[in-house]
């Protein structure tokens, strides 16, 4: 089966391998709390950065990311409650899925339908939210966790710093990120090397068509518990953060650049390729849907840094805003078409990344020009 898509920021790959390390020396220790980066490394300032360019200018992003952050773990405390409820219901027969079935449906079904709901619904909250936390140097750590990161069979480089342990002991090695390994779970799409989820025919039509499976009790119960965990740690470190002009600055020029990966991905998933598609994930949500999203969030950046770049060239913060603005208005276009029943062909979709990326590096070229011209440091 094809790997798990991944994107992390360009500073990334060190802060991942230190936070591996860290996560392998606490669980030495035997220190369950301390294992959580949040826990272990508070926020801190993007190096380079004077403390006192910390202004009531960035406000906007910082009140932002704490809303966002209170509706992320109101999505991840109820998605861990019903997996809980799932697992319970599990372990009244032994854990044999395919008996669950056939004894309990009526329950069942409509428990799963109310996750992959969770899940549909809680897939936006971070997307929301995530040009900012990739995108700034001190938070980023949380989008390789929750978002971004890969599995340690995939890619040790990139993997996410946690590991698994279910109920009977069974740990399992940086499994991969929670939106990712939840997905693939809920709709039957986890690699091999993870627990598998048990095709079942819910509809009772005679074929087991995509989606239709019941996920491996334990390992769902143990991705939700711990995806619940780093949503709080997320809360806490965005509570502790104090913005500064080279966090948006750094954010908009590491995030908005990112188009031809995302294009990438969405031309690999059931969205373009529908039944011939083998990804494991961006099958449920649509990627188009993330990136109008995604730059959603980094529009609420580039608000909190129009009046810094207006205040030495007026134009050019014009200039750059509505250039971001007419790139979210693109995508919105394509995933308008694409609600609306256009299925867009794998030579369409590369041609479309193609100019959405040529789109946000023009606009990051400008927004580091501008960092530069003001004497604000960009961390890449």
């Amino acid at each position: 089966m094809p790997q798990f898509r991944t994107r992390v920021p360009r500073f990334a790959p060190a802060l991942v391998a230190l936070m591996a390390l860290a996560a392998t020396l606490t669980a030495c220790a035997g220190d369950e709390d301390a294992a959580s980066p949040a826990s272990t490394a508070p926020a801190t300032q993007a190096s380079g950065t004077d403390p006192e360019t910390t202004t009531a200018k960035l406000v906007g992003v910082k009140s932002y990311l704490a809303s966002q952050t209170s509706k992320l773990v109101a999505f991840t405390e109820s998605f861990e409650a019903d997996a809980v409820r799932y697992s319970a219901l599990a372990d009244g027969v032994d854990g044999d899925l395919e008996r669950l079935w056939a004894e309990d449906a009526g329950e069942v079904g409509p428990l799963i339908e109310t996750l992959k709901r969770e899940w549909i619904e809680g897939n936006p909250l971070y997307e929301r939210m995530e040009g900012i936390v990739a995108g700034v140097p001190s938070l980023s750590r949380f989008d390789v966790i929750i978002d971004a990161g890969s599995s340690v069979e995939d890619d040790p480089a990139s993997a996410v710093p946690f590991d698994l342990e279910l109920a009977d002991g069974t740990t399992i090695k940086q499994p991969g990120a929670f939106y990712n390994i939840t997905e693939g779970a809920l709709w039957g799409t986890v690699p091999d090397y993870l627990p598998q989820s048990t095709p079942i025919d819910t509809d009772a039509d005679g074929q087991v068509e995509f989606g239709e499976v019941l996920p491996d009790p334990a390992f769902f119960a143990a991705a939700t518990r711990e995806f619940d965990r780093y949503a709080r740690d997320l809360q806490a470190a965005a509570k502790a953060w104090q913005p500064t002009e080279s966090d948006a600055f750094t954010s908009l020029v590491v995030m908005v650049p990112t188009m031809s990966e995302y294009f990438g991905q969405w031309k690999e998933s059931r969205f373009v390729l529908g039944e011939q598609a083998t990804s494991e994930n961006f099958n449920v949500v649509s990627r188009l849907s993330d990136i109008h999203d995604i730059l959603a969030s980094l529009q609420v950046a580039y608000d909190d840094v129009h009046p810094v770049i207006a205040g030495s060239d007026p134009a050019q913060a014009d200039q750059t805003g509505a250039e971001l603005t007419g790139l979210q208005a693109f995508i919105d276009d394509l995933w308008e078409q694409e609600q609306g029943g256009k299925r867009f062909t794998p030579e369409q979709a590369e041609v479309l990344g193609k100019e959405a990326q040529t789109r946000g590096s023009a606009i990051a070229g400008q927004v580091s020009q501008a960092a530069a011209t003001l004497g604000i440091s960009v961390v890449e």
